[in-house]
């Protein structure tokens, strides 16, 4: 099987160049949950995503006399785990050759937190990393290449929605990202912060264990597929109502497919529920908005900027992102 590294970069990098590339966090409204082939990080289901503007991540490449990487302006430990799989990426493109960098990476949401950061990260490296080594792939080769850092990382390359296909191809060559060209000026998203900290279990290990061990896993994703292609359609056809519902129990059956594993696996909290059931409620009443829920506590609303004011009033402290009104 062809790697895919060896598939779409020279044979030979050139010395690296400083480089810097931003790439936004995002939010999944139809859920990527179970990998197909887990070392080539391929998903069962095509997934569609919102970007989340300005929160993400900020990467710069710069040459160096021995690889060193920092976060949020920290020096980090070479065993430490963001170090080690940063470097263990770099390796992926530099396949054996001495090319020493360091790698400075800013992130302006919580790692490790259910906000998608590694996903942020990785499209951020890949984007650093061509700059750095003037590789000028098409973004979707960067898409691809980004799949093994983070599966997610697929989808944040562009601003606004982006569906990653699952494809077809045993070597992955075809699952990528692709924006869907679909603005829509008055879409928000809330941030709803239940808990920051890090996850007790990572995203990786969650997944594999739920698809080993959960009688509810295996119409998955069949089920998430189909509501990936209908949630694409509202989204063309900016039918809010729809999409927020498909959202919601998009998002709701990823989580009942955890609780039902053995044992039961749970990201949500207290709090997280304690929000749902106040959504709920302010639904009841009127309120247009709609909860989803990634691997962590934190809960994220989508509403229409018309219910701004009812959403802010509910949830004071929620965090509200434009994510079409973003410029660099």
């Amino acid at each position: 099987m062809t790697d895919a590294f060896d598939a779409v970069l020279p044979a030979q990098l050139p010395a690296p160049q400083e480089a810097t590339a931003y790439a936004p966090s995002n939010i999944a409204l139809s859920k990527y949950w179970g990998k197909r082939d887990a070392g080539l990080n391929l998903p069962l289901n095509s997934s569609l995503s919102i970007s989340l503007a300005e929160w993400g991540t900020t990467t710069t490449i710069l040459p160096a006399d021995r690889d060193e990487v920092s976060l949020n302006g920290e020096v980090l430990d070479p065993a430490s785990s963001f170090a080690t799989k940063v470097v263990a990426y770099l390796d992926r493109f530099r396949r054996g050759q001495t090319l020493p960098v360091r790698v400075e990476t800013v992130n302006t949401i919580p790692t490790a937190a259910g906000l998608a950061s590694s996903a942020s990260g990785f499209a951020a490296l890949t984007k650093a990393i061509d700059g750095a080594f003037a590789l000028s792939l098409p973004e979707a080769q960067q898409s691809m290449l980004s799949r093994y850092g983070s599966g997610s990382a697929t989808r944040s390359f562009w601003h606004g929605f982006v569906r990653w296909d699952r494809g077809a191809d045993p070597a992955g060559m075809d699952s990528f990202a692709v924006p869907v060209e679909a603005p829509w000026l008055d879409f928000r998203i809330a941030l709803i912060k239940v808990d920051t900290g890090p996850k007790a279990q990572s995203s990786r290990d969650g997944m594999g264990h739920t698809v080993a061990t959960s009688p509810l896993f295996p119409p998955w994703p069949d089920r998430a597929e189909a509501d990936c292609a209908a949630i694409e359609a509202a989204v063309r056809a900016q039918d809010f109502a729809t999409l927020g519902a498909l959202a919601e129990a998009n998002a709701l059956a990823m989580h009942a497919t955890m609780m039902a594993a053995r044992p039961a696996l749970t990201y949500l909290k207290a709090g997280s529920w304690q929000v749902l059931e106040a959504l709920w409620q302010a639904r009841a009443e009127g309120l247009e908005a709609y909860a989803t829920m990634d691997a962590g506590a934190n809960v994220k609303l989508i509403f229409l900027k018309e219910a701004g004011a009812d959403v802010r009033r509910l949830f004071p402290a929620a965090e509200i992102i434009d994510p079409f009104g973003y410029s660099p």
